[in-house]
């Protein structure tokens, strides 16, 4: 090979390392996002539930109310 062609290699290569740089540490803030995402999801799953608990025992007590 050729000196220009070993530097066109080595540039390539340079490039090609920079690129899975980047692309790492946008993976890395992908999968936090996510984590995020996931906990904030559980989290509203969980008062979601805690809210229809309540509306069931309040609609419970309002037909109990009926029935006196």
């Amino acid at each position: 090979m050729a000196g220009d062609d070993w530097k066109t290699l080595e540039a390539k290569l340079d490039e090609l390392i920079e690129l899975c740089s980047v692309l790492s540490r946008e993976n890395r803030a992908l999968r936090a996002q996510q984590q995020n995402w996931t906990t904030e999801r559980a989290k509203l799953i969980e008062k979601n539930e805690l809210a229809k608990s309540r509306v069931e025992s309040m609609i419970t007590r309002l037909k109990a109310l009926e029935q006196d």
